[in-house]
């Protein structure tokens, strides 16, 4: 037959010019007198069984039973019935004769008793394999028997085949008849193919011929001695030869006896229904056959059984038989959480069980269900995919991140929940490297911009970490602008001592991105202040930063003196002590102010975070805690051609359109630090004292603040060029009064106002030369009364007049 077969298909492995399907190699067992082979489709290529059966004649006994099976196979459907998808009979010539072929296309299968051997299970895993197995085949058996009042008639192991994800399923039709008690003819299939059965898997009454009795029995009964016979061949691993081997129970599990003694009872009327065995054995009752029920039915379950069972379920995969999971219960978990059925607890156990797969499995049966979740509004679900981000976002390609993954993470950016935005700022430490300098120039940055003035400071001062950890895939162009202005501007002024040090570590870690001009004029003015920060962190921090860039200067000194006019950078340079714990978050989760209405929402979904600041000592791929800085060379301008953007030039974008500004340059301090009260005294002492008229200060004042408002709705990002430094002086002064050698005022602090009068005004008659005219008590500006008017002691009451008294009406 393999000869025949081969001769078929010899040369371009097609089949009939009318099968639309690629007949591939035999599998080396098969029911009956049929041939099984791997097919692939020739529209889409998509992997297919074939099975095949050839006469001599169309009249063959074989052909025509192959008919019968072909028509019951394309009309009775069920979920553990082999598929139907095509088929066809074709002449095929073999030298001088010709062929009668009989083709059927189903879903792509193997023979079980091939798929027992490539599994090689043992023991527990073996039993609960068989016992899934066995589950499956009694439904079909039972739909075919109770349902549909068909008799199978040869219910064996090669009538069962095993799906890619290892479903069972029945198939072999050929045999099938109905079933009518009261119908003679009911049986005629059954009883004109009934030789097709092997002897061994005959009951008593068919090795008889007892038409009548089998007639008398319940429709069952045949199919149940067939399923008897199943299971013995499954544990005794050898197929059987002859009836009386059933006897031998050696191999059969204790809990499955006494059901596989009713199944092969010798009357045929109380042989148990396969409906019965489902239902009542203790043999199915075991974690794997549990576990796959819950997940096909996991529609009907409500809310808390789904949570608790995604719970157990990592630990619960780890006990299953791994194929088993890969292959069946992951393809169900990835469809569960793809069509909302699933809860956000189900995501660790995809990726658990995603762990186990190989990279390219892993890409091509887990990572689209991932891409599809980010699109998800179940805010739960979007928690859980952030928390996870590091276990799969390397295996995310830059295209799919730009174009798909991204613009949906960027909605938690502007999430009411803080720690959803927390979340969604440390991902980007993920996909930053696999986005395009586009998406990253025109709207991660102002992103980051906005979360650098966020309400809670664990936020602001991650922003910070991660604009230094990220500096290496921004452009030249981009860091100019961006980098100095975040670090100093905000993160050094920030009233949260730890978003103050994570500035100073900023600066220390990008230091190669600096040229002479901008440490000595930008960065070095504002890190020397917070050496008399309240803070002690900041202050030691502020120290070693100092050393750092005076380094430099040194250097750049140095190459002027001996006459190299070559560009000053930071390489070469030694590495701050304190630098790698820049390389982790140096904040905790968002619970610094207990938001418990937040985070209520997400207590099924993430665990709630710790409410102290706590260092991160997991160190980032972009600086390591033992690399010295000077052994880094300035690196590149990085390009790329992620999403088909292609290299994005600074030039090429927009320079006056307020959408491509992050909102960096141009920016007002947050708030100025307060130095200590000794520095306030010697700032004050320090500066002349100028007398104000109230109005003109506030209206300068007022002027200044919708300068600044309007710089930062309007002007973003400004200019490409580094904008000069700029401090805004709290406390300015008439241009007149300007004192142009005061070079502290700028950062002095502003004199106290006070709404209250002057106690003393000087009049045009004060004379400026007496000393103690500032202090004199101003003149009296009320003109004493008559006492007559008042209610003093020397005030009498006039005396009443007696008598009538005339009243005047007019």
């Amino acid at each position: 037959m393999f000869k025949f077969l081969k001769g078929v298909v010899g040369g371009s492995g097609t089949g009939p010019k009318d099968l639309p399907y690629n007949i591939g190699e035999p599998y080396l067992s098969a029911w009956g007198s049929w041939t099984h082979c791997r097919g692939t489709s020739k529209e889409d290529g998509s992997a297919v069984s074939i099975f095949s059966l050839s006469g001599s004649s169309s009249q063959d006994g074989h052909l025509a039973a192959g008919r019968n099976g072909v028509k019951r196979l394309r009309t009775v459907r069920h979920p553990n019935i082999l598929s139907f998808l095509h088929s066809t009979e074709a002449e095929i010539s073999d030298g001088s004769t010709l062929k009668h072929t009989i083709y059927i296309v189903t879903e792509p299968v193997m023979p079980l008793s091939e798929k027992i051997k490539e599994l090689n299970l043992s023991g527990t895993q073996r039993d609960e394999y068989f016992a899934w197995g066995l589950h499956q085949i009694s439904k079909a058996v039972s739909f075919l028997n109770n349902d549909c009042k068909l008799v199978h008639g040869n219910v064996c192991l090669a009538s069962v085949v095993v799906t890619p994800t290892l479903d069972w399923k029945l198939h072999a039709f050929d045999v099938l008849s109905e079933f009518d008690g009261n119908n003679e003819a009911s049986n005629s299939a059954m009883l004109q193919y009934e030789w097709l059965v092997g002897s061994q898997y005959k009951p008593m009454e068919m090795v008889k011929s007892d038409w009548a009795s089998i007639r008398r029995s319940p429709p069952w009964a045949i199919d149940s001695w067939g399923l008897g016979c199943l299971i013995y061949e499954l544990f005794s691993g050898m197929k059987l030869s002859k009836t009386e081997e059933l006897r031998s129970t050696s191999f059969i599990p204790k809990s499955l006896l006494p059901d596989y003694q009713r199944l092969l009872s010798s009357t045929p009327s109380r042989r148990l229904n396969p409906s019965k065995l489902i239902d009542n054995s203790e043999y199915f009752q075991n974690k794997l056959v549990e576990t796959i029920q819950f997940m096909e039915i996991l529609n009907l379950k409500d809310s808390v059984e789904k949570d608790t069972f995604f719970r157990k379920l990592p630990n619960l995969a780890e006990q299953l038989p791994r194929q088993i999971v890969l292959k069946k219960l992951l393809p169900l978990l990835s469809s569960a959480l793809e069509f909302g059925s699933a809860a956000a607890p189900a995501l660790t156990a995809l990726l658990k069980m995603g762990s186990w797969l190989s990279a390219e499995d892993f890409s091509i049966k887990v990572l689209p269900t991932l891409v599809k979740l980010f699109a998800s509004n179940d805010r739960s679900i979007r928690v859980a995919l952030l928390q996870h981000i590091d276990q799969f976002g390397e295996s995310l390609s830059s295209q799919i991140v730009d174009e798909q993954v991204f613009p949906h993470v960027a909605n938690g950016f502007a999430d009411t929940s803080a720690f959803l935005r927390e979340l969604t700022l440390k991902s980007m430490l993920v996909l930053a490297p696999k986005l395009s300098q586009r998406t990253i120039s025109g709207s991660l940055l102002k992103y980051l911009s906005k979360l650098q003035v966020d309400e809670e400071p664990a936020i602001r001062t991650n922003t910070t970490i991660l604009l230094g950890n990220i500096a290496s895939y921004l452009n030249e162009a981009t860091r100019k602008r961006v980098l100095i202005n975040a670090f100093t501007v905000r993160a050094l002024r920030d009233t949260f001592s730890p978003a103050r040090a994570a500035g100073i570590m900023a600066l220390s870690a990008t230091i190669s991105y600096y040229d002479m001009t901008e440490v000595a004029t930008r960065i070095l003015p504002n890190i020397v202040v917070l050496t008399i920060d309240p803070d002690g962190d900041v202050r030691t921090k502020a120290f070693q930063a100092i050393d750092q860039f005076l380094h430099i200067a040194k250097q750049y000194h140095e190459k002027l003196v001996t006459g190299d006019t070559s560009e000053s950078t930071g390489a070469g340079l030694p590495s701050m002590g304190g630098n790698a714990s820049l390389l982790g978050w140096a904040m905790s989760s968002l619970t610094l102010k207990g938001k418990a209405s937040e985070q209520g929402s997400l207590t099924s979904s993430a665990n709630a975070s710790t409410t102290e600041v706590v260092a991160t000592p997991n160190p980032i791929s972009d600086v390591s805690s033992g690399a010295n800085v000077s052994d880094q060379p300035r690196p590149s301008s990085p390009t790329s051609t992620d999403g088909g953007w292609g290299e994005v030039d600074s030039a090429l974008l927009p320079e006056d359109h307020s959408s491509d500004k992050e909102g960096w340059d141009d920016i007002e301090p947050l708030e100025e630090l307060k130095p200590p009260a000794l520095a306030s005294i010697q700032a004050a002492q320090q500066r002349p004292v100028v007398h104000q008229k109230p109005k003109s200060g506030s209206s300068f004042q007022t002027k200044t603040t919708k300068a600044s408002k309007a710089a930062d709705d309007d002007d973003l990002w400004g200019p490409a060029a580094v904008p000069a430094p700029r401090t805004t002086i709290l406390n300015a002064k008439p241009p007149a009064q300007k004192d142009d050698d005061d070079l502290w005022g700028s950062i002095a602090v502003a004199a106290p106002r006070s709404t209250s009068k002057p106690l003393n005004k000087k009049t045009a008659a004060t004379d400026d030369n007496d000393p103690w005219a500032a202090i004199a008590a101003p003149p009296p500006t009320t003109k004493a009364k008559p006492l007559s008017l008042g209610r003093g002691r020397g005030a009498k009451p006039a005396a009443p007049k007696l008598g009538a008294q005339r009243i005047d009406r007019s």
